[in-house]
């Protein structure tokens, strides 16, 4: 098994997305994510997760240490008294089956070395805090949701048609972000993947995801989404040299002048401020 990262890591990701939805409300009609107070747009940090999971299971497809365990249709439970089947796992005493069974979830699925997972339901495999956490991503200024009527030339019923004449038309409801780019706000911790076997490996797809995931999960509904930069601290160690708010205040998003509201990310302008950087840190550009 590959050994796990030494260095902590902090990173700044910033995504935009033009026309569309980025995460939407179930509780509320599936409008756009909105901080009622400042009227910032919000994308949770379940939704760039669930991303970079599809991303690790088209590119990986199942590899070895590369699966995902929480997917589209999976049965958790299963898949945890699949980890009690293992020979590894039901030759140790009870007291210690439970933490096999969690040591070989980790060895095989990434999402859950990376994000960790609760999976103490059916026969049992612990809890994992997994070493990359996410901030909820939040728009650099407040966002306009626009609602769209939209038609369908046909109904789902008989009785729907009968009702209409056979005009055959549904009517529905749209709702899109004209323009917003959102930040958010990252941590890799060396010490808890010390604990999952989160490794080089895992970091650098990790990376990727980030940069492609989009390139990968287009829809109608999400409009054009892009990711347009990823800033990486590096530290020398796994305790760090700098605080992660101070390294974070180096990464600037400025408007260009102009009193049009933004409709393109070339209405704005990202600054790292590379001067002075704390002894130990490294910051890297990775988009």
């Amino acid at each position: 098994m590959p050994n796990p990262i030494k260095n902590r890591y902090d990173f700044v990701y910033l995504f935009d997305v033009q026309d569309g939805n980025p995460n939407g409300d179930p509780d509320a009609g599936n409008l756009p994510r909105v901080d009622a107070e400042t009227g910032m747009g919000l994308v949770t940090d379940v939704c760039l997760k669930r991303k970079v999971r599809n991303y690790v299971q088209i590119v990986k497809d199942g590899s070895e240490r590369f699966g995902i365990f929480v997917k589209e249709k999976a049965v958790l439970n299963l898949l945890i008294d699949e980890a009690h089947e293992q020979e590894g796992v039901k030759k140790k005493e009870k007291g210690e089956k439970t933490e096999a069974a969690r040591q070989w979830m980790c060895g095989k699925y990434y999402d859950i070395r990376t994000f960790g997972a609760v999976m103490s339901t059916g026969k049992n495999a612990g809890q994992v805090r997994g070493p990359i956490q996410l901030t909820f991503s939040r728009s650099v200024e407040p966002i306009v949701v626009l609602e769209h009527a939209i038609t369908r030339m046909a109904v789902t019923t008989e009785a729907d048609a009968e009702k209409q004449g056979g005009d055959n038309r549904t009517m529905g409801r749209k709702y899109t972000v004209p323009y917003g780019l959102y930040l958010c706000h990252g941590f890799v911790s060396a010490h808890l993947a010390a604990q999952t076997g989160f490794s080089e490996e895992d970091l650098v797809l990790f990376w990727e995801a980030l940069k492609n995931m989009f390139e990968h999960d287009r829809s109608a509904a999400r409009g054009l989404m892009s990711a347009r930069g990823l800033y990486v601290f590096e530290h020398g160690s796994a305790l760090g040299s700098a605080p992660a708010t101070k390294l974070f205040e180096r990464i600037t998003v400025e408007r260009n002048a102009g009193d049009e509201p933004a409709r393109s990310f070339s209405d704005y302008q990202i600054k790292a401020d590379e001067t002075g950087l704390p002894t130990g840190i490294k910051l890297l550009k990775l988009i």
